[in-house]
């Protein structure tokens, strides 16, 4: 009997031991690596079923506030069962550093999103060709989720190196999916440079401008040894508060400052933003191409024969009068 409890308590020891260690992996990872749970675009991935609301509005503008341009190439038409390359373009000033979520300064990120006609997706690496992987390569793309793949997303990657990122398509073959057809489509797409200024929790990030609480006279400013201020002001009431800065923003106002409520204390430190556009693409049949073609040579060759038969007439008309 106490050799069976003494074999249940070893079970019970070894059991708690691999659930301890199991959670402190769980804990050193997420730390090691936290831009995996809070990165674009995970975020959206996991609280919108579809990138694109009913209105038209990407959701990527829910988080990055600042209306910012975006560009997109593609070929105007393309053809059944081909590659081809959506380049997304994301410019900004090469120059500008943002607060990053620990206060310091950093490079810019961007990411982007594409929303393709169904049926259009991303290309297999087996029909990408060689100049296509060399540009992106480093860059990895994946569809939005298993039931939408011609949804595409990327992101967050460094933008010094990707103000254009470049997305290499699979057109669909409608002899082959009968959901698809030689038809107009309208692609869109968002891209964003920067971090946002709200969590999808609704909680605002350290990348927006700090301001005042109240109405009153700026009476102290200590810098803070852990980074950051601490503002002191004086009501008209003769009551003290504080307002306390984020490590990373910069003040602007002084001491003796007279301020009011919901003026800013400090500049705006969003250098990034949001934007997107959309575009038009055709999916074009071969069949209409020869078509085409062939009505072009017809049309030539008869403006052709049209031309001798008429110098051939005038020939004949001056030997008639010449007779």
């Amino acid at each position: 009997m106490v050799i069976m409890k003494f074999n249940h308590l070893v079970k019970f020891s070894n059991s708690l031991k691999v659930s301890i260690l199991i959670a402190l992996s769980t804990t050193c990872y997420a730390t090691i690596n936290p831009f995996i749970s809070q990165a674009f675009p995970i975020y959206a991935q996991q609280a919108y079923d579809s990138p694109r609301e009913a209105t038209g509005r990407i959701v990527c503008a829910n988080c990055h506030l600042a209306q910012k341009p975006v560009e997109i190439e593609t070929p105007q038409a393309v053809l059944p069962n081909t590659v081809f390359e959506a380049i997304v373009k994301i410019p900004y000033n090469s120059q500008s550093q943002q607060i990053l979520s620990s206060g310091t300064k950093g490079s810019l990120n961007v990411g982007a999103v594409i929303i393709l006609p169904k049926g259009f997706k991303l290309a297999p690496n087996n029909m990408i060709s060689e100049e296509t992987k060399t540009k992106i390569k480093g860059v990895y793309i994946q569809p939005y989720s298993t039931q939408k793949d011609n949804i595409l997303v990327v992101g967050p990657i460094p933008g010094d190196s990707n103000k254009e990122i470049i997305f290499p398509i699979l057109s669909p073959d409608p002899a082959k999916d009968k959901n698809s057809y030689f038809l107009k489509y309208p692609v869109f797409i968002g891209g964003n440079r920067g971090r946002g200024q709200v969590y999808p929790t609704g909680e605002k990030t350290n990348n927006n401008l700090v301001a005042s609480t109240a109405t009153g006279i700026i009476t102290n400013i200590q810098a803070l040894a852990e980074g950051g201020f601490e503002i002191t002001i004086a009501r008209s009431n003769q009551t003290i508060i504080s307002e306390f800065i984020p490590k990373g923003l910069e003040l602007r106002i002084k001491v003796g400052d007279h301020i009011v409520t919901d003026q800013a204390l400090t500049q705006d430190p969003n250098v990034g933003g949001f934007g997107q556009s959309e575009t038009e693409i055709v999916l074009q049949s071969p069949k209409r191409i020869t078509g085409m073609i062939a009505f072009f040579i017809a049309v030539t060759v008869s403006q052709i024969f049209f031309v001798l038969k008429k110098k051939q007439w005038e020939k004949v008309q001056a030997a008639e009068i010449n007779f």
